[in-house]
């Protein structure tokens, strides 16, 4: 079965490289760790994808041009030239999966070395040869008989039992993007899912306590993440996204998906104004002359193309999370993030489908860079959120021998997860 390695000690000096590799865009970004969970973009550059199709490498030699341009964007404006880069991966080949694990205690109060055994107990527990895993999130400790433990170090008991939650992707799908990135003169840190990212980047503390779905649309995939308790719960990807309006556009008004796409952005809305029939558009019809073949239509007819696709979208998310049963963990609050959810109205759309509050997420943890303006770039700035992470995560264990190391990395994960 193949697997990537972490090497976390490559980010000691406290530079960190994200590469964010999608549907509609490759992008890559550079930073300096600053300390107390901030750090500083030094570099930054995108480039269009051409080889990934709803999170999928479907051309790898596009792949690979796209990452070098990107990447050496970045290396050109910090001015630094990096090897190591922390990259997303998304798609319909993730999976949940959410399992429990029990553990012989007796005789001693429970330490680290314990909560270290039981997670790598629950990745042995996963023997299927064509998933790897990605995460690993303990959601629940019952010592003996009692229930709602959140942090069983230095109790004692005879038995504890961890409910665990497992993110795995198919194994051939992370070792393409892995070639892809290798073959582009580059080693992968860490492979993290593009959602879990982009809520690390999007959502403050108190929501993920209190239970938020994030929903990241794309250009050709829209992934959601469910987060309570402070952690992943769920995740999943359905390949419908923001390129697919366009597309749609494009047919019903026989134009091109370049001015399809401008249509969408400057004109583009999921809700109806009284205006709409009587603003007319120009499209430029596909195969004709420039300024010799367009036709005109009301924005109206804009908008009764959009709104149905993007309805389409709200209403997978809300059936599969009623099918994952996830329900019990959320409140009212649906944060929504990506480049998709920049279309007018979509949050409208999205408070009618799914009943809850929506608020449209950006970076956060950003103050002074194009990267906080902008949610396209919402998986991008998590990488980063989650490289600082791992950063501080290896400051921590430096000192150590090889064997307390392991511990105090466990100890880093359990304090960052509760």
């Amino acid at each position: 079965m193949w697997s990537w390695k972490q090497y976390p000690s490559r980010m000691r000096g406290g530079l960190i490289a994200a590469l964010d590799v999608g549907s509609s865009k490759v992008c890559c970004a550079i930073a300096q760790v600053q300390g107390g969970g901030s750090f500083e973009i030094l570099g930054f550059a995108q480039q269009l994808s051409n080889g990934v199709k709803a999170g999928v490498v479907i051309d790898m030699e596009e792949v690979i041009t796209s990452i070098v341009n990107a990447v050496h964007g970045a290396e050109k404006m910090a001015g630094v030239t990096i090897r190591d880069v922390i990259v997303s991966v998304n798609g319909s080949q993730l999976k949940s999966v959410n399992s429990a694990v029990e553990l012989n205690v007796s005789g001693h109060p429970i330490n680290d070395m314990d909560i270290h055994k039981v997670l790598l107990q629950a990745k042995v527990v996963q023997t299927d040869p064509s998933l790897q895993v990605l995460h690993t999130f303990p959601t629940g400790y019952i010592l003996d008989e009692a229930k709602g433990i959140r942090d069983p170090r230095r109790m004692s008991g005879d038995r504890l039992s961890v409910n665990i939650h497992t993110l795995l992707g198919k194994s051939n799908s992370l070792y393409n993007v892995s070639t892809c990135v290798a073959r582009s003169h580059l080693d992968v840190v860490s492979l993290v899912a593009a959602s879990y990212a982009s809520g690390l980047a999007c959502l403050v503390e108190d929501e993920m306590e209190l239970g938020v779905i994030l929903i990241d649309m794309g250009g050709s995939t829209t992934s959601f993440a469910v987060f309570h308790e402070g952690q992943l719960r769920y995740t999943e990807c359905i390949p419908i996204g923001g390129m697919h309006v366009t597309m749609d556009i494009a047919r019903c008004f026989s134009t091109t998906l370049i001015h399809a796409e401008r249509l969408k952005t400057l004109y583009g809305s999921t809700t109806h104004s009284v205006a709409d029939d009587r603003e007319m558009i120009v499209v430029p019809l596909v195969g004709e002359r420039r300024g010799e073949g367009t036709n005109q239509m009301p924005r109206s007819a804009l908008v009764s193309v959009i709104k149905p696709r993007i309805e389409e979208i709200f209403e997978y998310v809300r059936d599969r999370l009623i099918k994952a049963g996830v329900d019990p963990f959320l409140g009212r609050r649906v944060v929504l993030t990506g480049g998709a959810s920049q279309l007018a109205g979509v949050r409208e759309v999205a408070t009618l489908i799914l009943g809850k509050n929506i608020r449209l997420g950006k970076p956060i943890h950003l103050t002074s860079h194009e990267l906080s303006h902008n949610p396209s770039f919402s998986t991008c700035a998590g990488l980063l959120s989650y490289g600082e992470t791992e950063h501080m995560a290896y400051l921590q264990t430096r000192p150590q021998t090889r064997s307390k190391r392991a511990v105090m990395q466990v100890t880093s994960l359990f304090k960052k997860i509760w």
